[in-house]
């Protein structure tokens, strides 16, 4: 091809529409248990609330400032918005189909039923009104709007109800708005006979009982509705003499944002609409009307009620390392590299690392970045003990981690009280690689340790999320690791790291240059492939790169979970490329890059993807797996990502993404698999570090 050839891609935010749709299909997937089914279709929801307040609000903003400039598959920004708005459309027809026709059905099999005000009996009835006036009604605040009181500011996907009211003096009927208090249970549990469990929603509650709000008033029509509003904070770092206090003011605004989506009940009157629209603001392309209940989001709630285990997938806890064999850890690192795989291999070991730094004598200084940590995060409690034990504890909270901006603000200042240094992020730049130093003296000398992974340091989600991770004491590592945190902590440049490659300074040419290289060697005719594992492909200038290897005839795979730019088996551009993307009961969140090299394999992970934002405005990690048997079993664990049947869809040159067809496979849950496979290892007293047996195919193969 030409320089002046152009490229197919796929546009960014249909690309995520469809991911979003692949985990619809885990909850209409009747081989998933039942509340794991509630439990998709409750993240569908949130997710699609997260694309709207951070996408859609973005789209908003560039057409009101008159945006003209087209995305990489050709569309203005008001073009992406038209198509997006069809998109979610048949997706919100699709989500609400799966929770009418096929989730409540199955809820009722289960004796598990949502009741309707009008279906109470009278024992119920009596319960509910006792349970409004108890414990309801004194937390409501009704809200007239008229010359007196103007239409309130609604808050950021909160659930209100609209009523159209009349009173004996009035003329037009008033407009009132009730919110639904998000500090009370979304469902309820009623009284019932024999084993059924039946439940009603809280705004139906409000519903049955709204004119003892309105005493003295007619209540014409009533409907639910719900705005999203623009959450995708505005900072000015380089204005802000406190960074910490610039985002703690900003959170706040998060609330009140731009609305960018109504969504209201099915049976709302026009009426309503229309004073929604003209007292509030407009809705570019925004408006849902709904056939079921607002906010699914509830489901993830009524996922965790007790007593339903049987409904769910078998609890799988997390294993310990198959490559710690003793309880010193530093004596383990030292002996050879460690690789963790979580969440089948407990994060625990990670905790404890950090715990034994802590408590170690001849540990000098700890040093860390935290990304998103949990709600009551060991490694914190951990790094806090060590500042407290005189150790040097550095550690990097990066601020502007989206959604999580309140959590680490409070963990930072937690952190400085125990006597860390806490560093605020950088300017311009999230904070986005997963890096711990521990500086240990041994035997008069100093000796590094670091873990680089692919995840956060959260023990919650390490549980549910796959991840991977490498833990050593190479000491060219331990220098790199140093000049990093060196960077992050003061004014220091980097010229030159002997391993590690990191965003925005160098991983960019890194990653360029091992794909250049694949083209040369197969244009040598030493064959060239390439395997990348990620979250997200978005970078034009990598995916161009990517067809250009396709075009040398690079044998490319890709497993990508969630957004794909490029564009498969499209005529003499990327008939080598293929793409799979795996939705399960894990979230696939680990980024391994292998490249074939002639032979001479390369294989790194890293806490990048391909992104404009990982490799332009992040400061992000590449590290190398040199350890032979890591090298093996990393290899096994690409292959095998590669042979699941059960969960991977297939993504085509028309965006369509379709199941594996089974037919003459062997069938291969890959997240069930890795769980069990290192049980048995473990059960069977099994040394991981012989397994060499596993290597990918070749491009001659």
């Amino acid at each position: 091809m030409t320089n002046n050839t152009v490229y197919p891609f796929f546009n960014r935010e249909l690309s995520w529409l469809e991911f979003n749709t692949r985990v619809l299909e885990e909850a209409q997937d009747l081989k998933n248990p039942l509340f794991e089914r509630l439990k998709f279709l409750a993240i569908t929801a949130s997710n699609l609330d997260e694309f709207f307040m951070v996408r859609v609000a973005s789209l908003n903003d560039q057409i009101i400032a008159g945006y003209s400039k087209k995305d990489s598959a050709g569309l203005l920004p008001k073009e992406q918005l038209d198509r997006i708005t069809l998109r979610v459309h048949e997706l919100v027809s699709e989500k609400y189909n799966t929770y009418l026709r096929s989730l409540i059905p199955a809820l009722k099999k289960e004796d598990i039923y949502f009741k309707r005000p009008k279906n109470l009996t009278d024992e119920q009835r009596n319960f509910v009104e006792k349970y409004f006036f108890n414990q309801i009604y004194p937390v409501l605040t009704p809200m007239v709007v008229d010359k007196s009181r103007p239409f309130p500011l609604i808050l950021n996907k909160s659930l209100n109800i609209a009523i159209l009211l009349r009173g004996n003096e009035d003329i037009e009927p008033v407009f009132a708005t009730v919110q639904v208090p998000s500090v009370l249970d979304r469902f309820i549990l009623l009284p019932c006979e024999n084993d059924k469990k039946e439940f009603i929603l809280l705004e139906d509650i409000i519903k049955i009982h709204m004119d003892m709000l309105f005493i003295g008033h007619e209540i014409l029509d009533m409907a639910c509705y719900r705005i999203t509003r623009n959450a995708d904070l505005s900072i000015d770092e380089d204005g802000a003499e406190d960074l910490l206090e610039e985002i703690e003011q900003s959170i706040k605004k998060r609330k009140w944002g731009n609305a960018v989506r109504l969504e209201y009940e099915k049976n709302t009157s026009q009426e309503i609409i229309d004073y929604i629209l003209e007292e509030s603001e407009a809705f570019e392309g925004g408006m849902y009307r709904i056939g079921g209940p607002l906010d699914l989001t509830f489901l993830m709630k009524f996922y965790n009620l007790k007593g339903y285990q049987d409904l769910k997938f078998e609890n799988q806890i997390p294993l310990p390392s198959i490559t710690v064999q003793n309880n010193d850890i530093f004596e383990a690192i030292s002996e050879r590299d460690i690789m963790l795989h979580h969440p089948f291999e407990s994060f625990d070991t990670v905790v404890d690392f950090v715990r034994q730094a802590a408590d170690d004598d001849n540990v000098l200084a700890i040093k860390q970045t935290l990304y998103r940590v949990s709600g009551n995060s060991p490694i914190i409690s951990a790094l806090a003990k060590a500042a407290e034990n005189g150790k040097q504890v550095t550690v990097l909270v990066e601020l502007k981690a989206r959604f999580d901006e309140e959590n680490n603000i409070i963990w930072a200042k937690q952190l400085e009280k125990a006597g860390c240094h806490v560093i605020y992020g950088l300017v311009g730049l999230k904070t986005h690689c997963k890096l711990l130093l521990v500086v240990r003296r041994e035997e008069d000398k100093i000796k590094r340790y670091v873990h680089m992974g692919t995840g956060n340091y959260n023990d919650v989600t390490a549980k549910f999320y796959t991840d991977t991770a490498i833990m050593t004491c190479n000491p060219y590592i331990g220098a790199d690791a140093s000049a990093v945190f060196n960077m992050l902590s003061g004014f220091s440049q980097i010229q030159r790291l002997e391993k590690l490659d990191i965003a925005p300074v160098g991983l960019r040419k890194k990653i360029e240059n091992l794909i250049k290289n694949e083209i040369r060697n197969a244009k040598e005719g030493f064959g060239g492939q390439i395997i990348f594992k990620m979250n997200s492909l978005v970078d034009e200038s990598m995916i161009r790169l990517l067809y250009e290897a396709s075009e040398a005839g690079v044998n490319i795979k890709l497993i990508i979970r969630g957004i794909c730019c490029l564009v498969p088996e499209y005529p003499q551009v990327s008939e080598n490329i293929e793409v799979k993307s795996i939705v399960g009961k894990l979230l696939e969140h680990s980024r391994i890059f292998y490249f074939y090299n002639a032979g001479q394999e390369k294989i790194f992970m890293s806490s990048a993807d391909l992104m404009p934002r990982n490799l332009d405005r992040r400061v992000e990690l590449l590290f190398p797996v040199e350890d032979e048997c890591n090298k093996a079993r990393v290899k096994n664990i690409i292959n095998l990502y590669l042979s699941d049947t059960d969960k991977t869809r297939i993504l085509h040159s028309t965006g369509v993404y379709s199941r594996v067809d089974k037919r003459g496979k062997e069938p291969l849950n890959v997240q069930d698999y890795f769980y069990d496979y290192i049980k048995n290892k473990i059960d069977n007293r099994f040394n991981f570090n012989e397994i060499t047996e596993f290597k990918p195919r070749t491009y001659e193969e």
